[in-house]
């Protein structure tokens, strides 16, 4: 039977991943290891000073003591007895689209997958409410059976956004390139009980770049996303050009 490990950003608890792992459960069998508290914003940070600890819950889930990253590396390579055949991450409550992709725990836990030879998909839903979990749950599972039936490029991963919808209002599905904020607002400044200054970053700037073909146009207009992400970051085609910058400094 086809095994799938499912991972997260927002904790091992949180209702995106329970629906995911249900729905999945269905048809593929399951391991579910995620981080003990929420690490949205991780990226792709590993826990290097400190050991991981794991905790099986009641419904079978694992908590660990670390990130998004550290969860998905741990599963692959001591929880499973055998590799599982796919790494989903996800359901990411609220979107992970444009500049959200180089922050995002959910997408780095795919990536995790990624660098460790499997195929791996992230997958968000969108809104402000934050309701039609099942509605995510449906587009990944449908995504995922096409994958497992016509595997695609082993250096990419799929960045899914579902907008928060009932299944049957939306559009379809596009396939999209990322698009891009505005820079974040400023630091928040405040005081903590004993009077010392504390920050907190800043909401995320608005959409800067949402025409059409990306993410954003996608979702905002009633279409799940899925945008091919590579793990390679090398910009092969600035390659040539700064070899002959390089030559004449």
């Amino acid at each position: 039977m086809i095994k799938i490990l499912v991972s997260n950003d927002d904790g091992v608890t949180a209702p995106g991943i329970k629906a995911l792992s249900n729905a999945l459960s269905v048809s593929y069998e399951v391991m579910t290891v995620g981080p003990d508290r929420n690490c949205s914003g991780a990226s792709n940070s590993l826990t290097l000073t400190n050991p991981l600890r794991i905790n099986i819950l009641s419904n079978g889930f694992v908590s660990v003591s670390g990130t998004p990253t550290d969860s998905v590396h741990l599963a692959i390579r001591e929880l499973y007895a055998n590799e599982p055949d796919m790494v989903v991450a996800g359901i990411n409550a609220g979107a992970n689209l444009g500049d959200d992709t180089l922050y995002s725990g959910t997408v780095a836990a795919a990536m995790e997958g990624r660098f460790l030879g499997l195929p791996a998909v992230a997958v968000s839903l969108v809104g402000s409410k934050l309701v039609h979990f099942d509605t995510a749950a449906h587009f990944a599972c449908r995504i995922i059976a096409g994958l497992l039936n016509k595997p695609i490029a082993q250096d990419q991963i799929l960045n899914i956004n579902v907008p928060d919808l009932p299944i049957d209002e939306i559009k379809g599905i596009k396939v999209t390139r990322l698009g891009a904020r505005h820079r974040a607002e400023g630091m928040i400044k405040d005081q903590d009980p004993a009077g010392r200054d504390i920050y907190w970053l800043g909401p995320p700037g608005d959409e800067q770049d949402a025409s059409e073909g990306t993410d954003f146009h996608a979702v905002n207009n009633g279409y799940v996303s899925v945008t091919p992400l590579t793990v390679d970051l090398t910009a092969f085609d600035r390659i040539k050009p700064l070899q002959e910058w390089i030559d004449n400094i």
